[in-house]
C-alpha cells in the first residue's frame, strides 16, 4: 500500500524572494553578456559582409512597421486630444500637444516596442536556432568566439538604426497629425504649425533620439542573451522569443521612466525657471 505525500508549500516569502534572486541573477548575466560584447566591440568591428545583411534585416525590413506605426499614432493623438482641446476654445493649439507628445515620448517608445516585437523575437529565435543545432559550439570549436561573430554585428546595427527608425516615425506621424486635424477636423495650417514649431524645441528632439539610443541597445542585448541561452527543442527557442519581448518591454518602459527624469532633472538645471 503506497503512503501518499504530503503536499509541500511555498510561502509568498519565499516566492518573492525567489523571484527577486531569479531577476538579480538574471541582470547580473546581462551585464556580464554586455561588457564582453562591449570588450570586442572595442577591439575590432565586424566586417562589411557580416554587418550589411543584418542592417538591411532591421532597418529596411523593419520600416513599413514603423511607418503604419507612426502613422497611426499622430492619427490616434488627433483623435484623443482634440475634444479636450476643442472645450477649452484652444484647438488651434493642438498641434504643439501631437508633436510634442510624438516626438519626445510616444513615438519613441511605441517604435521600440514595435521593433522589440519584430527585430528582438526575430534575433533571439535565430540565435536560439543556432544554439539548438550546436552552430554556436561549432564556432567556438573553429577558434572563433561568438560575441565577436553574431552578437557585436547585431548589437551595432540597433545600436545605429532604432534611432533612424524612430526618427521616420516621428516624421511620419507629425505628417498624418497634420493632415488629420486640418482636413478632418477643420484646423487651420498656420496656427497648427506656429504653436508646433513654438513648443517643439531641439531639447524634445534629443530627448526621443537618446532615449531610442538607450532602447535599440538594450533590445539588441536581451535578444541576443535570450538567444544565447535558448534552451533544447522548438519550446526552447519559443520560449527564448517570447522572453526576449517581454524582457524588452519591461526595459524600455524602466528606461523611459529613468531616463525622462534624469533629462528633466537636467533640463531645469540647464534652463532655471
Amino acid at each position: 500500500m503506497s503512503s501518499a505525500t504530503a503536499p509541500t508549500w511555498t510561502s509568498p516569502v519565499q516566492l518573492v524572494g525567489r523571484a527577486v534572486w531569479d531577476a538579480s541573477c538574471l541582470l547580473g548575466d546581462l551585464t556580464l553578456f554586455s561588457l564582453r560584447m562591449l570588450g570586442w566591440l572595442t577591439v575590432r568591428l565586424p566586417r562589411g559582409r557580416t554587418l550589411w545583411p543584418i542592417l538591411f534585416q532591421v532597418g529596411v525590413e523593419s520600416l513599413p512597421v514603423i511607418l503604419i506605426t507612426g502613422g497611426f499614432i499622430g492619427m490616434v493623438l488627433a483623435v484623443q486630444s482634440y475634444d479636450q482641446f476643442k472645450l477649452m476654445h484652444l484647438e488651434n493649439q493642438l498641434g504643439a500637444v501631437i508633436n510634442v507628445t510624438l516626438v519626445k515620448e510616444l513615438g519613441p517608445v511605441l517604435a521600440a516596442v514595435m521593433l522589440a516585437g519584430r527585430v528582438g523575437s526575430a534575433i533571439s529565435a535565430e540565435l536560439g536556432t543556432m544554439r539548438v543545432t550546436e552552430q554556436i559550439d561549432a564556432l567556438t570549436a573553429l577558434g572563433a568566439d561568438p560575441i565577436a561573430y553574431l552578437v557585436v554585428p547585431r548589437f551595432l546595427a540597433c545600436f545605429l538604426l532604432i534611432p533612424l527608425l524612430t526618427l521616420f516615425a516621428d516624421g511620419i506621424g507629425v505628417l498624418t497629425g497634420w493632415v488629420f486635424s486640418t482636413v478632418v477636423l477643420g484646423i487651420d495650417s498656420f496656427p497648427y504649425w506656429h504653436y508646433s514649431t513654438r513648443f517643439v524645441t531641439g531639447w524634445e528632439l534629443f530627448t526621443g533620439i537618446l532615449k531610442s539610443v538607450f532602447f535599440g541597445a538594450a533590445i539588441a542585448v536581451i535578444a541576443c542573451h535570450r538567444g544565447f541561452h535558448s534552451r533544447a527543442g522548438a519550446e526552447g527557442v519559443g520560449r527564448a522569443a517570447t522572453e526576449a519581448f517581454v524582457y524588452s518591454f519591461i526595459a524600455i518602459l524602466t528606461i523611459d521612466f529613468l531616463l525622462g527624469a534624469f533629462l528633466m532633472k537636467m533640463y531645469f538645471v540647464l534652463w532655471p525657471m
